[in-house]
């Protein structure tokens, strides 16, 4: 039986049920159940695993032709389109890949269906979900993966733009809920731009948020659209569960393509992560564009791929997220905070923007510098007397020690060359925290 997870006590974090943090590093595989066969999902989970992910997201009814293109093995989702008869031959092969991902120490972010499946705005459906059909198939998928690592996110790229829409998802939350009895948290994934806050924050079912920064545009500021969510009443946790995936297009914002404007990068990655991480997400979600689509290069393109998606899982992007999985868990975890009065200097915007987090009781401070420019911050925002500082280095996981200083008034920081992008480490020198990235010692 998989441990079990829960909203932490300030409803800002996720822990399991001891109170040992949970650190949701998210990837979008959305064709994982539809696209591979055994092989190749296991390629693809071990991969991850290595990489220290700790959340797949894939979908039960696909995006791509999900009710109509069998999986590897020949096995359509649904009998006759009907969400109250799943096919048994198809739930086998998502329940090996369940196994197997628990197996590796990984959860299964389950998106139940694509949101073409209940909402008609755009895609190929067809759209078969009725409040009433949507219950029997959120049961059935509760009931099934009970007992297994399992976080439920509904949705699937769409707005809620209807009392009828709103009742499928609700339905389908309750369907879910009685399935396994409550054991496994619920979010929602929302179109581009969006969040779940916009459509269901006073849900009961939801218990966090999620956002979609998205693809159109560089440099999208996913730190403000955390900001609103972070302060929201009720609270409730937030991250941004799509931003820009490595080697996707960057888009336009009427989502059209222009080759000039080229394609995001591992540097594109981490300022997302890093920006939403220090805004007050409790985790993140990255995104390789082929991965997402298992884009095997045969299949005709669907916007722009240029490499097949074993080849992409080795961008140094997917590698590079692991070690601000480390940072954020080398220190206290559920008692940070955002803080951009942490700032002496101008936070900025676009590619410049600077962002802060500490922990509430000011023991540690990290400040994201995305372009090498230097930063000035108010130390006295720190506890204790004298902070030791350190950059860290978000390509590689390491750390230099670079100064011990007073906890008083503004001190100005530069970073290293060799960037561009940079985190400032400020730590409470009596707190003796290891090196940012090491394992916090409890």
């Amino acid at each position: 039986m998989a441990p079990r997870l829960k909203v932490s006590d300030n409803q800002r974090f996720l822990t399991y049920e001891d109170g040992r943090p949970f650190f949701w590093l998210g990837d979008t595989a959305w064709e994982l159940f539809h696209a591979l066969n055994l092989e190749q999902a296991d390629q693809y989970l071990r991969n991850r695993a290595e990489r220290h992910f700790t959340v797949i997201q894939a979908v039960v009814l696909a995006e791509m032709d999900g009710l109509h293109t069998p999986n590897a093995y020949g096995h359509l989702a649904l009998v006759g389109d009907d969400p109250t008869k799943p096919n048994e031959e198809y739930f086998k092969h998502v329940d090996w890949v369940v196994t197997r991902a628990e197996e590796l120490g990984l959860w299964i972010g389950m998106l139940p269906t694509w949101g073409d499946k209940w909402s008609n705005k755009w895609g190929r459906g067809p759209q078969v979900f009725t409040p009433e059909n949507a219950r029997v198939y959120g049961e059935f998928l509760g009931r099934r993966y009970r007992h297994r690592p399992i976080l439920w996110v509904l949705g699937g790229d769409r707005p809620v733009e209807s009392d009828t829409q709103l009742a499928v998802l609700r339905a389908m939350a309750e369907g879910l809920d009685a399935g396994d009895g409550g054991e496994h948290l619920m979010t929602l994934h929302p179109c581009g731009g969006r969040s779940s806050s916009e459509f269901v924050h006073h849900e009961p079912w939801l218990d966090c948020n999620m956002l979609q920064s998205g693809h159109a545009g560089r440099d999208i500021a996913n730190y403000d659209m955390l900001a609103r969510d972070y302060n929201l009443t009720p609270v409730k946790p937030t991250l941004d569960g799509e931003p820009c995936y490595e080697d996707h297009p960057i888009m336009s914002p009427n989502w059209s393509y222009d080759p000039a404007n080229g394609y995001f990068d591992e540097y594109s990655v981490r300022k997302a992560a890093y920006w939403a991480l220090f805004a007050g997400a409790h985790g993140h979600t990255y995104g390789c564009h082929p991965v997402w689509m298992m884009y095997d290069g045969k299949r005709p393109k669907i916007n722009n791929e240029r490499r097949p998606w074993q080849e992409a899982i080795e961008l140094p992007g997917a590698a590079q997220m692991q070690h601000a999985r480390a940072l954020m868990e080398s220190r206290p975890f559920v008692t940070r905070v955002p803080d951009q009065a942490l700032l002496a200097s101008p936070a900025g915007r676009g590619p410049d923007h600077v962002q802060a987090t500490r922990d509430i009781d000011g023991t540690y401070a990290f400040v994201y510098v995305p372009s090498g420019k230097p930063v000035s911050v108010n130390m006295a925002k720190l506890s204790g007397k004298r902070a030791v500082a350190r950059w860290f280095d978000p390509r590689t996981g390491k750390s230099t020690r670079i100064d011990e200083l007073a906890t008083a008034g503004t001190k100005q920081f530069r970073p290293p060359s060799g960037g561009p992008d940079w985190v400032l480490v400020l730590d409470d020198k009596a707190r003796k925290y290891g090196p940012p990235g090491t394992p916090l010692k409890q």
